[in-house]
């Protein structure tokens, strides 16, 4: 169900704003309004000003903290479990000050080894990226820092590998230019030359090899031949090899830290919302100001706290201006809350709709083991749910609700592969049949949907139906409940009792029944239109739309036949195959193995379907969505549980 909120006003004296924000956090069931509106006011503008807000800083800190949990992540040792119990902590010690300092110290302490290593690898890159431009001189037995004498010019540069050195030599002799080239090394993409000239042909000889691409390199800053400086820098990378080892040692060590650290992580998560919700506060120095929302279920909590403060408040109902801005939670029981999951992947519904959960939870979960319908499949899905819960207590909304909803989906899943006789497709007679070739066993079934597809078929169509039906009932409530009885009579009453006349008339072959129909949709389809033309126009619109949607919905729910069908076919296909090696390991590999993905293809592909025929089949028949998530002040987290003293 949709659980009732109230509207709260509070003031409060400002230096009661830790102790009430903490209280509410522990609390953990009041929403507090930003006040956009009220400072869009110029009288309370005048009055009031937001409170000053540390989330910038606090969220700065828990990027750190993630930095550093990250790097432990990298860098250690210890492999952490895919499942695995979150430890509990008590709020008094997680709110408490004490390990925050300890935590804060090993976060900083990581991130400065973090940064010392990027700042090692950066001078690594440096360091091989001089190498390298190093290398191809390092036959060159010339220091770097020589250009020459006070005559003579010693160059060296770069051209592509394509040019002929020996042709360009010659072009230089018959030019008369006084010019040796002396190739020192060559690659796939250039040749490294050595040129010596006079200096007083410098530019005619630089004429000449600029069409063949030269190009001069130097070595501004060095001194000594490449050789030398080559050696140097092998020295300084192996020191800067040996420091980044020393650095990735020490942040392996630090993984002592992780649970600290975690706590931390989560401890900051609490601090940033709590912050937020200190910006939304209003103050002139002296009192706060603020507006919420919190459940009338935990107004007698809240209002404690409140006098507990000193606090002027009041709360009230919702008008129908709020509406719009009313925060929407859904309250459900264990077998319907699973289904939040898809609520919450659709949209909250509006605080004045209904709750959709309780009234899908049955098709929901039935439509789901109609599709998948294999007692192999289902017991995985049973087992894999236990597990994780178990072993992980899932946290989170979405894995909270994902987990016990495959479960249930995975009893359906399991009954229906009993009705229909499926156990990983055939894979029980198959395998006995290779085993005794005169095996005839045969898994004990209501129905086998391969061989009775039309049965079926209709069975889909008629669930399809009801499941419609139902919705238009959900839909007349609604509207008798907000006093439009005579609507409801007008649009699913009518159509209700056109279903039902269809059917005698097909029944009893009389056509009273028929004229029953049309003088029926003459007298209700025209409702809410004025003048005859307008009635004549929302008689043939109403015709039309009803008639072809209808159809086209329900034929919609043929899909749980054909997913029955094709997860069935795809099963035995690989089991065939298996067969063909008339080997039991051979048959149990590739079985499994085509069971696997089957397996995987439909767990998300009958989800998908599932969703389908509930939102825009179901829900479109009485569902308001719109709704805004409550987001109360609480205490939110990742890596630990809170134990309630």
């Amino acid at each position: 169900m949709i659980v009732k909120m109230k509207k709260l006003r509070v003031i409060a004296m400002a230096d009661e704003r830790a102790r009430l924000l903490e209280g509410l956090l522990r609390l953990g069931c009041l929403e507090i309004s930003e006040p956009t509106e009220k400072l869009a006011d110029p009288e309370w503008a005048a009055l009031l000003h937001r409170e000053e807000s540390c989330s910038a800083q606090r969220k700065g800190e828990l990027a750190d903290v993630n930095t550093a949990l990250d790097a432990i992540r990298r860098y250690g040792t210890a492999k952490e479990k895919v499942l695995h119990l979150r430890p509990g902590v008590t709020e008094e010690a997680f709110l408490s000050s004490e390990t925050v300092e300890t935590a804060d110290a090993a976060s900083r302490r990581i991130n400065e080894k973090l940064r010392t290593l990027a700042q090692l690898q950066g001078d690594e890159n440096r360091l091989r990226g001089r190498r390298a431009g190093l290398e191809p001189w390092e036959k060159l037995d010339v220091p770097l820092e020589v250009h020459g004498t006070e005559r003579a010019l010693c160059r060296l540069e770069v051209c592509p590998a394509a040019v002929d050195l020996g042709a360009v030599q010659k072009e230089l002799d018959a030019a008369d230019a006084a010019a040796e080239l002396y190739e020192v090394s060559a690659d796939k993409q250039q040749r490294y030359v050595c040129i010596l000239c006079l200096r007083s042909e410098e530019e005619s000889v630089q004429e000449l090899l600029r069409p063949h691409g030269f190009s001069v390199t130097t070595f501004e800053t060095l001194s000594g031949t490449a050789q030398d400086n080559i050696a140097e820098l092998d020295v300084q990378l192996s020191e800067n090899r040996e420091r980044q080892t020393e650095t990735t040692a020490a942040l392996q060590k630090s993984e002592n830290a992780r649970d600290a650290l975690r706590l931390y992580a989560d401890r900051l998560e609490t601090e940033t919302l709590r912050e937020e919700g200190t910006g939304a506060l209003l103050t002139d120095g002296t009192i706060v100001f603020f507006e919420g929302w919190a459940p009338a279920e935990r107004m007698g909590e809240v209002g404690a706290l409140l006098d507990e403060c000193g606090c002027a408040w009041d709360a009230e109902d919702p008008s129908e201006e709020d509406l719009a801005d009313v925060p929407v939670a859904l309250q459900n029981n264990w077998f319907t809350r699973p289904l939040n999951m898809v609520t919450d992947m659709y949209s909250l519904p509006a605080y004045n709709g209904v709750d959709p959960n309780p009234l899908m939870s049955f098709f929901f979960i039935l439509f789901y083991g109609i599709m998948m319908a294999d007692m192999g499949y289902g017991l995985i899905m049973i087992l894999l749910s236990l597990v994780v819960i178990k072993k992980s207590r899932p946290n989170g909304p979405t894995m909270r609700n994902m987990m016990p909803l495959m479960g249930y989906c995975g009893v359906s899943t399991f009954i229906m592969g009993a009705l229909t006789g499926g156990f990983f497709g055939d894979f029980i007679p198959q395998l006995l049949k290779i085993l005794n070739p005169a095996s005839t066993f045969a898994m004990p079934a209501l129905f086998n949907p391969l061989n009775d597809a039309v049965t079926a078929l209709i069975g889909s169509l008629v669930l399809g139906l009801i499941h419609i039906f139902f919705g238009m009932g959900v839909s007349v409530h609604m509207k008798v409940k907000r006093g439009q009885a005579l609507d409801a009579l007008c649009n699913e009453g009518a159509w209700y009792l056109v279903f039902a006349l269809g059917a005698a008339a097909y029944l009893t072959k009389n056509m009273a029944f028929v004229w029953a129909i049309l003088v029926l949709l003459v007298l209700t389809q025209g409702y809410g239109k004025q003048g005859v033309v307008g009635k004549a126009m929302g008689i043939a619109g109403s015709l039309y739309s009803n008639v072809t949607g209808y159809f086209s919905d329900v034929l919609s729910y043929s899909r749980l036949m054909a997913l029955m069908l094709a997860g069935a076919v795809i099963a035995q296909v690989f089991n065939t195959i298996g067969a063909l090696t008339n080997n039991v390991v051979g048959f149990f590999i590739i079985s499994m193995l085509g069971n696997a993905l089957n397996f995987a293809l439909n767990l998300l592909g009958c989800y998908v379907h599932d969703m389908r025929l509930q939102c825009l089949e179901f829900f479109s028949r009485f569902y308001e969505d719109g709704g805004k998530p409550f987001k109360p002040l609480g205490i939110q987290t990742r890596y630990v549980d809170i134990v309630k003293e």
